[in-house]
């Protein structure tokens, strides 16, 4: 199938109607053949069930708790170095590297705009131009909830409507500025490294994300850019290393993390491709802000 030929195919589908049909059958307790489709899953996509809290599929209430479901803490350990980058996920590493000035590699021949990725504003991504960028692509059968990178303070969280295209590799190559174009959640922190940002990129059929202080924040989709700032005036909101963030329900999905220039490096041999777990070792703070 050619790039033109999938581009063509999924701009035309109704990717929020579809993701909201698959929302409401995932959250539904008495969907026909739930617990067969729950092991068909399983099976499918080699899902471990012993590093689940929850060993037995057929004791979640429905398929998106499954889903989500939590794993046991020691089925993730978690970087306990000082100055350490934790991965955010399960997953596959798309990409990773330096941010271009203001440009973030998606795939061969094509880049994106990293204003246009942090809902348009010069001032909030102008700490990170000619950072790092790390992208961590969630394959359906993974693990679905999202870490905290580094300890740190939330600042600023930024819902940027969107479509929902699909973020597998094959798509990534095929349709350009797809981060920019898909509806997503930037988390801006402050952390040791300086100015953080966590990204999490929707999908078709991730109709829903959610975050640990501000609950589900899509759906109802909006058709405007919502800013929610967390003034240090406020009740201070600190995630440390390694602690849930938030959580993408149902379908495959993107994380997109950004730090300053000169703050991080990646693990070496880290590239497109490769396996990763959340709270291993990504990476490490080449130098702190205080």
């Amino acid at each position: 199938m050619t790039h033109w030929f999938k581009r063509t195919l999924l701009t035309l589908l109704p990717h929020h109607a579809l993701s909201r049909a698959v929302q409401w059958s995932a959250r539904c307790p008495r969907f026909p053949l739930r617990r067969t489709l729950t092991r068909w899953f399983i099976r499918h996509y080699r899902v471990d069930m012993a590093e689940a809290v929850e060993t037995n599929p057929d004791a979640y209430p429905d398929f998106n708790r499954f889903f989500t479901r939590p794993l046991r803490p020691e089925a993730r350990p978690i970087v306990a170095q000082p100055g350490q980058i934790a991965c955010p996920s399960d997953g596959a590493l798309s990409q990773l590297g330096d941010i271009e000035g203001a440009r973030i590699f998606q795939a061969k021949g094509h880049r994106y705009s990293l204003v246009e990725l942090l809902g348009g504003s010069e001032a909030r991504a102008q700490p990170f131009s000619g950072g790092a960028f790390a992208t961590t692509y969630l394959s359906p059968g993974d693990y679905h909830r999202v870490h905290m990178p580094l300890t740190g303070r939330l600042q600023e969280m930024v819902y940027i409507p969107g479509r929902l295209f699909s973020v597998s590799p094959d798509y990534t190559e095929a349709v350009p500025n797809l981060f920019t174009r898909n509806e997503r959640v930037a988390c801006i922190f402050q952390t040791e490294a300086g100015p953080m940002a966590v990204v999490l990129v929707g999908a078709i059929f991730v109709g829903s994300i959610e975050t640990v202080w501000a609950g589900e924040i899509t759906p109802p989709r909006g058709k405007a850019i919502t800013v929610t700032p967390y003034p240090a005036s406020d009740s201070v909101i600190e995630l440390q290393t390694g602690e849930e963030l938030g959580r993408f329900n149902m379908g495959g999905s993107t994380i997109i993390v950004l730090f300053g220039p000169g703050c991080v490096t990646w693990e070496p041999g880290f590239g497109p491709g490769t396996r990763v777990q959340f709270g291993q070792r990504l990476g490490h703070m080449t130098r702190a802000t205080h």
